[in-house]
This record gives C-alpha cells, structure tokens and sequence, in this order.
C-alpha cells in the first residue's frame, strides 16, 4: 500500500504565496502572540491598498496607451482619405 500524500488546498497555496513565514508558522501549528492577527488585519489592509493602487496604474497605461494608438490610426486614415493611397 502506498502512502497518502498530504493534501495541499488552494487557499494554502495562496498563503504560502502571500506569506510563506505565515504558512509554515500556521502548518506546524506554532501558537500565535497576543494582538497578532489585529496586526495581520493591518498587513493585509497594507498589501491590499497597495496592490489596488498598482491596478489602478497598470489600467491607466492601458488607456493611455490606447488613445495613442487611436490617434495614430486617425492620422493614418486622414492621410489616407486625403492623399487617396
């Protein structure tokens, strides 16, 4: 008979990738100091205004960039219509 391999959910995938600390404190069962997870609460607040910001920049460039590709496709096409090529 083989052994059982452990079983590995998506949402420890996800804490390891968040924290790795964090997850192999939460796998080995080590307890928790007092006020720890109000701080973690923090941190992930932290890390969530900071991630959404970055969204916000990321989908802003894709704006930008396409306005500029708009514009140049205008240019191209009212040069077309006017010198007819």
């Amino acid at each position: 008979m083989e052994p059982e391999l452990p079983y590995v959910s998506a949402s420890d995938l996800a804490e390891y990738a968040y924290c790795e600390r964090a997850y192999y404190y939460r796998s080995v069962g080590a307890p928790t100091a007092p006020g720890s997870m109000a701080r973690s609460r923090a941190g992930q607040r932290h890390h969530s205004r900071r991630l959404g910001a970055e969204a916000r920049r990321e989908s802003r460039g894709a704006l930008y960039l396409g306005l500029v590709l708009v514009g140049v496709a205008a240019l191209i096409g009212g040069a077309g219509w006017i010198f007819r090529f």
